[in-house]
């Protein structure tokens, strides 16, 4: 890995690039005595979008409009406490090392959360959801999996914000300016005299945003062949791929194994436990629930008859089509659900990363 030290003389040697994004000013707006920071906003907005577009999905795919707010609450806790204790864990020099104030390891507005701990303690709030209501959970991770990636790709500007978690050293154009805390001491991975460096956060958010794109046309164009867990298990597999790059090219202080960083090993055994279930889950997809609405509901059923002119014979006629298209079998999950009249009307009412 090139190190600051043997960046050549020129402009990322003098601190300067041609062109690069300039640091911001600020981290945090303060409202009377409530500081908001930029960090959680830029994670709130990616709440945000992953959940309404994982809804849509949801919808599209035969379920209960509204499950997705319910799994969220849960899911958005859980992989909160999940990252940041995996990141406290990893960096527990960070916190722990004599000198060190082991209180602000609960200050999450600083910035650390670490993905590995955030997915599959979010993944448990889903689950939790899932498993009360008798939903498939598989199904759930098809309709949630191209949206984690849109999330990451919000929530990486907070690293932007803080000035944190940039690469080497370079005097590309699109090198982001780093400077100096306002006391004057280096961040974290600064070279005295150097301000320009790679923008991690950018090449991550790009790569989110790409797999989020990937993500949704594999689920749409390979259905079927991607059901029972696999598209979240390629979701999962594309991160890890991007990751170890984009790891390799930071700065920051890091535990390190055998000449590699800690998360960077962490991306070749998620990956490789990826792979192993997506193998595994593709011989045997037919074994999987593809129930999308709560156990002892059936599409169709009505609690209140608000069309009277529809007899009960006509009723069941229709009940077999709408059952089929609560499978979310060969459905397009990013398309418009179909309206439904009566109390089902709701029905006809998107997530990322």
């Amino acid at each position: 890995m090139t190190t600051p030290s043997s960046i050549d003389a020129g402009a990322a040697g003098t601190g300067r690039a041609l062109a690069a994004i300039p640091s911001p000013d600020i981290s945090a707006i303060h409202l009377g005595p409530l500081t908001i920071h930029f960090y959680a906003l830029c994670i709130l907005a990616g709440v945000i979008a992953a959940v309404y577009w994982s809804e849509r999905r949801w919808t599209a795919m035969g379920g209960r409009p509204g499950t997705i707010m319910d799994l969220a609450v849960p899911a958005v806790l859980l992989g909160l406490v999940g990252g940041r204790l995996y990141h406290v864990i990893s960096d527990y020099q960070l916190y722990f090392a004599p000198g060190k104030e082991p209180i602000r390891a609960l200050y999450i507005w600083e910035g650390g959360l670490g993905i590995w701990g955030a997915v599959p303690l979010g993944a448990l709030g889903v689950w939790l959801v899932a498993r009360s209501r008798g939903l498939s959970l598989t199904q759930l991770s098809f309709a949630i999996a191209p949206t984690i990636p849109l999330a990451q790709a919000f929530g990486r500007w907070g690293n932007y914000f803080n000035q944190e978690l940039f690469g080497a050293p370079t005097d590309v154009p699109w090198a982001v300016e780093i400077s100096p805390f306002p006391n004057g001491a280096l961040r974290p991975g600064m070279e005295p005299g150097v301000f320009t460096y790679h923008p991690t956060f950018l090449y991550e958010s790009l790569w989110c945003l790409a797999l989020a794109v990937f993500l949704a046309w594999a689920g749409r164009r390979y259905t079927e062949a991607l059901r029972g867990g696999r598209l979240f298990a390629l979701y999962v597999m594309g991160y890890c791929v991007g990751r170890f790059w984009i790891e390799y090219l930071r700065v920051d202080p890091a535990n390190q194994i055998l000449g590699f960083r800690l998360n960077n090993w962490t991306s070749i055994l998620v990956f490789l436990g990826a792979l192993a279930y997506f193998v595994w889950a593709g011989r045997r997809i037919d074994r999987f629930s593809t129930r999308v609405v709560p156990v002892g509901e059936d599409e169709g059923t009505q609690m209140i008859d608000t069309d009277p002119g529809v007899s009960d014979d006509q009723d069941a006629a229709e009940r077999p089509s709408k059952s089929a298209g609560a499978a979310g079998e060969g459905s397009d999950p990013d398309a418009e659900p179909p309206a439904q009249s009566g109390a089902n009307g709701a029905d006809g009412a998107k997530r990322e990363e």
